[in-house]
């Protein structure tokens, strides 16, 4: 089982790692509401997680132009 990180914006890979090694208690992930767990956390059937998260870039860009949030996918 896997843990994948990709940005939820431009769908970079940021990394990955597997999960027998780390617990979701020491990623923070139990402080997600369950909405956020919904929208952020998605489980594959092959057992593998996928994060999404906001690359660095996108980040930035976000900052830079707040008005890119508007729109349903902004950094494609």
């Amino acid at each position: 089982m896997t843990v994948n990180y990709i940005c939820r914006h431009c769908g970079m890979p940021l990394g990955s790692f597997d999960h027998s090694e780390v617990g979701e208690y020491r990623l923070g992930l139990q402080f997600l509401t369950p909405g956020e767990r919904k929208r952020i956390i998605a489980y594959n059937s092959n057992g593998d997680v996928t994060v999404r998260v906001i690359c660095d870039y996108c980040s930035q860009t976000l900052d830079a132009n707040p008005e890119l949030a508007l729109l349903s996918n902004p950094l494609q």
